[in-house]
């Protein structure tokens, strides 16, 4: 990884990421969501740009409203205000493959240029120099969920030519095969990093730079990447984080500071 200086903004990079994915979701009515700083996400976006937004989580968990950020997806405190609590199987069953979830968060060791991701292995399948968790229900959400939204940090070791594994299927690289797969969901719609947001190009379903954030350049982007990036020829700047987004993440939704510093 080639490391990139912090720009002293009065916020963080971490924040960045935050308020950025947390703009992807507007309109959306329900996202599949896991822990950490997706969780803050769809919490900033229910505040912000998603005011219906229903909260799914793996664990069986509709409409969930949590008190305090869960420490896992079994937490009982998903259980607040929720609107219906399933079985695991139920809520993939009846929610995610059938179609009926709209946008859904997922990330990974690495992730390559067509959005495929990889949270099995670092290294040889056989003999891996990391063994990572694995799949849980991240490929059947990877083809089922209607829009894919990557959050992550980038670096080259993240960001590769070639996975070691494919552990949730991303774009193929050929739109007529993609196609035809007759999945519910289209592949990733979206990545955001704390260098810039990406998108995927239509013809070639290649992750496109889309974005800067404030502060970063296009050789930091080359610097934390394992391949030469894609960039539209409309490449603008994100938009910093508002004053109120900051005080949501602060003061409401991480106000110790564990994810979003």
């Amino acid at each position: 990884m080639s490391a990139v200086a912090e720009p002293d903004l009065g916020y963080s990079r971490t924040e960045m990421m935050i308020a950025a994915s947390a703009r992807g979701l507007e309109g959306a009515t329900n996202c599949f969501v896991g822990v950490g700083l997706p969780n803050i996400v769809c919490n900033l976006a229910q505040r912000t740009v998603a005011l219906d937004l229903q909260l799914v989580y793996e664990s069986g968990v509709f409409g969930a409203k949590p008190e305090r950020l869960p420490l896992s997806i079994g937490d009982p405190t998903l259980a607040t205000g929720a609107t219906a609590i399933t079985s695991m199987f139920e809520l993939f069953a009846f929610y995610l493959q059938a179609g009926l979830i709209d946008v859904a968060f997922l990330g990974g060791a690495q992730i390559d240029r067509f959005g495929n991701l990889n949270t099995t292995v670092i290294g040889p399948y056989d003999a891996p120099k990391v063994r990572l968790p694995g799949s849980g229900g991240a490929c059947e959400i990877a083809i089922h969920a209607r829009h894919i939204l990557v959050i992550m940090r980038q670096a080259e070791r993240s960001f590769v030519d070639r996975l070691d594994f494919r552990t949730s299927p991303g774009h193929s690289g050929d739109p007529a095969h993609d196609a035809a797969r007759g999945w519910h969901g289209t592949g990733p719609t979206s990545v955001v990093t704390d260098l810039g947001t990406y998108g995927f190009d239509d013809a070639t379903g290649e992750m496109t730079l889309i974005t800067l954030h404030p502060g970063m350049t296009l050789d930091d982007v080359r610097a934390n990447m394992g391949w030469e990036p894609k960039v539209s020829p409309d490449l603008g700047e994100t938009p910093a984080p508002t004053p109120e987004e900051l005080r949501l993440i602060r003061e409401e939704l991480d106000p110790r500071g564990v994810y979003a510093k």
